[in-house]
């Protein structure tokens, strides 16, 4: 390894942690209701269709704010934007805890999740504009946050909750500190170029009639959709099984199956950022998950392909969260990734309750897996359309 290449890699040590903390916070406060949704149930008196709602708030919300959140960006700069997002997202997670009925509920959650999706689209520019010489490894390495924001709520929401005395409350007060901090260690330790590039002349409205912000977008649709589907359906599939006691498991399962494939792509993105075959085979392992869950009563298998889901979703994730940084150029990186945040998470809800619609329909919540299989497939059959040789315009900083 050669002093420059030493000193380029230190240099990036800050901005890295950076992003993975962001990252994080993206998901942290999201994550923590899962684990003390029985305590806020019996609390509150919330119904079924209260559940659904509440569960369906921030993947909407990701949806209609993605291009608000570039108009953002555009008029004060990324890291502004991404400063606002965490302090919105600490504000709505604590009010969270001061909820004393549903309608309150609902609004903390819906300004909680506005927050993030305007987190969401500051992060792409950021690699870009921090990081632009290592735009795979980047990404991987706020996904990563991403997914460890996923799972630590559920790892120390026991913890967590012995410490405050069993209060779901106290509980979404506490996970609320974090963003807010974060939004602190951000202002004080952002690389200071990124102060001199506030971007007033950027363009913030997606170009909707590019074909590569629908390609990428309908794939992303496609990865997050068997995420956020599954974690939804297969708790239900279960228990008409009579196999409530696998719920746990495969829960558990489904979303520490994330991390292998999030350490694989930090050791290897800038060797998979513009290959095809690892988003294809991602894809096609997402439907040999599914049919494992949906076809079979083996625990094994159940477990196993949950796993797998976990794996082929955190593969396809961190790959296609790369592509506005490496395929556009720098000062269209925003609106991109604000187009694709709109289409990736705006379509697993109509995915999401097409398929509650067919088990209602038939009885059987094995068929809620037949559109998520169908949704998965534009993972694979737009991947294969899109130019990954295409080179970015690099602006000089």
């Amino acid at each position: 390894m050669t002093m420059q290449t030493t000193t380029q890699r230190a240099s990036s040590f800050v901005p890295l942690s950076l992003l993975w903390l962001a990252g994080n916070s993206s998901r942290l406060t999201i994550l923590a209701i899962p684990p003390i949704l029985a305590l806020i149930i019996q609390d509150l008196g919330l119904s079924g269709t209260d559940v659904g709602i509440l569960n369906a708030i921030p993947a909407a919300l990701f949806a209609l704010v993605a291009v608000p959140g570039s108009l953002l960006i555009a008029r004060v700069g990324a890291v502004r934007a991404l400063v606002v997002g965490l302090l919105v997202v600490a504000v709505g997670s604590a009010l969270r805890g001061f909820a004393m009925d549903t309608l309150v509920l609902y609004s903390a959650t819906v300004l909680m999740s506005a927050g993030v999706a305007v987190m969401q689209p500051a992060l792409p520019p950021l690699v870009s504009e921090w990081v632009p010489r290592r735009i795979g490894f980047a990404t991987a390495i706020y996904t990563n946050g991403l997914l460890c924001g996923e799972i630590l709520p559920v790892v120390l929401a026991g913890t967590l909750l012995a410490l405050l005395g069993g209060s779901w409350r106290g509980s979404l007060v506490a996970w609320s500190i974090v963003p807010a901090v974060v939004a602190v260690v951000v202002i004080l330790a952002q690389p200071r170029r990124e102060a001199h590039r506030v971007s007033t002349g950027r363009r913030w409205m997606p170009d909707w009639s590019d074909p590569l912000l629908w390609k990428v977008g309908l794939a992303l649709s496609a990865n997050n959709q068997l995420y956020f589907c599954v974690n939804a359906f297969l708790p239900g599939l279960l228990l008409q099984n009579g196999q409530s006691d696998l719920i746990g498991l495969a829960l558990s399962a489904l979303n520490m199956g994330q991390l292998p494939g999030s350490l694989l792509l930090l050791a290897m993105a800038s060797r998979l950022e513009r290959k095809k075959w690892p988003l294809i085979g991602a894809g096609m392992l997402g439907l040999l998950a599914l049919a494992g869950l949906s076809l079979t009563a083996s625990p094994w298998t159940i477990v196993i392909s949950a796993a797998l889901v976990g794996f082929s979703c955190s593969i396809g994730l961190t790959l296609l969260l790369t592509l506005p940084a490496l395929l556009v150029e720098s000062d269209e990186v925003p609106a991109m990734s604000a187009g694709v945040f709109a289409i990736g998470y705006g379509i697993p809800v109509m995915v999401s309750l097409i398929a509650g619609m067919l088990w209602d329909f038939t009885g059987n919540a094995a068929f809620a897996f037949l559109p998520i299989a169908v949704a998965l497939l534009p993972i694979i059959i737009f991947t294969l359309a899109i130019d990954l040789s295409k080179q970015r315009f690099q602006t000089a900083y």
